[in-house]
């Protein structure tokens, strides 16, 4: 009997699509649905997609549903919500997003799935934190794209700037998915050797490490202000949360997840180093932070549970 690999998404706009197109380039799952407040739109985008079937490198059941079909689903994906907008902060969108989500979530429980949440919806960590909330869902079957996507543009950069591939960088975006996310210099390396240590040794001042950050930090707002939103590089990464739960990768992305007393923090869903596995987030990487970088990390979660406790909690109840 074939095992059954089956992915929900909800919300079939840029970023959704974008994922389900990179999933159907990958392959690795055996049933895809989509669902859209919008059915005619899910509907046609299911048909597009399957089109390609016979140029894809595994066959897949792709079709549009209803919320039913997360019953038996191995991984639910969340995208649907409001965009952001040009000059938009992701934080804005908090309270229109989190009725959305709230509305979402509690069709999902209620057709008795046991899998696991990914959501993408931003602001993504405070989405995430909705979704544990309302779904009452262990923390480690809930899980955020947290900084995933700012890692690999940070990746990105960093081997522009070196003339290095980018798998070769092991560099880290921490935080929220947003304007308080920092990079923990002290554990970045280009292979094992520090990239701190290769500046010094070229006699390049460390304040590039600044610029680099600032780069990939507003990279988002760039292209929003360039073609109106992202979407492709967020779908790419999507795409490598889902596989690492269903091939059982125990492979390290910075998603977010709830920290409990890591980093002196508990009941956050944040950006961090985590372990993922087919049970979702197997453990959280807690690295020894310096004493400005704690400070930064201070600094993201206060920012966040600010809005959680007068904006969001709220709504909740």
């Amino acid at each position: 009997m074939v095992e059954k690999r089956k992915i929900v998404l909800v919300g079939t706009g840029f970023v959704g699509m974008s994922f389900a197109y990179s999933l159907l380039n990958q392959g690795g799952v055996n049933e895809l649905v989509l669902i859209d407040k919008d059915t005619d739109k899910a509907e046609g985008e299911a048909m597009d997609l399957a089109h390609g079937l016979s140029c894809a490198p595994s066959n897949i059941n792709i079709k549009s549903g209803e919320y039913s079909e997360c019953k038996d689903a191995n991984i639910v994906v969340i995208t649907a919500g409001v965009n952001q907008k040009p000059g938009q902060t992701r934080l804005e969108l908090a309270k229109i997003n989190t009725e959305i989500m709230k509305e979402i979530t509690e069709k999902i429980v209620a057709t008795g799935f046991k899998g696991t949440f990914i959501i993408a919806t931003n602001p993504v960590d405070i989405m995430t934190y909705v979704v544990a909330k309302i779904s009452g869902f262990p923390k480690n079957k809930i899980i955020g794209s947290g900084t995933v996507l700012d890692t690999a543009r940070l990746r990105y950069i960093l081997g522009e700037y070196f003339s290095i591939n980018s798998k070769n960088i092991h560099a880290y975006i921490m935080g929220e998915h947003g304007d308080t996310s920092f990079v923990p210099w002290t554990h970045c390396y280009i292979g094992c050797k520090k990239i701190t240590e290769m500046l010094e040794e070229k006699h390049q001042d460390l304040s590039i490490l600044e610029d680099i950050y600032k780069d990939t930090q507003q990279a988002a707002y760039e292209i929003i202000n360039k073609k109106k939103a992202t979407y492709y590089g967020i779908g790419i990464a999507l795409t490598k949360i889902v596989k690492a739960i269903l091939n059982d990768e125990e492979q390290i992305l910075t998603v977010s997840t709830e920290v409990d007393g890591e980093y002196k923090h508990k009941g956050m869903f944040i950006g961090v180093p985590a372990i993922i596995n087919s049970n979702g987030v197997r453990e959280i990487l807690e690295l020894r932070l310096t004493e400005k970088e704690q400070e930064q990390f201070d600094f993201s979660c206060n920012t966040l549970q600010n809005v959680i406790k007068t904006e969001i909690d709220p709504l909740l109840k």
